[in-house]
């Protein structure tokens, strides 16, 4: 079992960033795909970035593209999601998860999830 815990959302004005933090604990995540998720209140939950497990790749939706920088640190077990930029619309809870040796983009493709976090951004 893997357990992850996010931080680092908050409340921050249009144009500003917020870095997300991501722990995992239980087991390592080194052969673990990571990615970032985000949910809007009466919206789908969709994939806001990914990295492989190999860290050779990434992933990032088309509405975060050139703002938002995912990374992963597996010797501290942490994957971060650093968000410049912000736009009111970028608001919604941020989900990490995690996924056993794959490269999925899709929320049923994750074993792991954490509780979320919330990211508001004002006008």
């Amino acid at each position: 079992q893997v357990q992850l815990v996010e931080s680092g959302g908050g409340l921050v004005q249009a144009g500003g960033s917020l870095r997300l933090s991501c722990a995992a604990s239980g087991r390592t995540i080194n052969l673990y795909t990571m990615a970032w998720f985000r949910q809007a209140p009466g919206k789908e939950r969709d994939i806001v970035a990914r990295i492989t497990w190999s860290g050779g790749s990434t992933y990032y939706a088309d509405s975060v593209k050139g703002r938002f920088t995912i990374s992963r640190d597996n010797a501290k077990n942490a994957v971060y999601l650093q968000m410049n930029s912000l736009k009111p619309e970028d608001t919604a809870v941020y989900y990490c998860a995690g996924e056993y040796l794959g490269s999925g983009l899709g929320p049923a493709e994750y074993d792991y999830w954490g509780q979320g976090t919330q990211v508001t951004v004002s006008s």
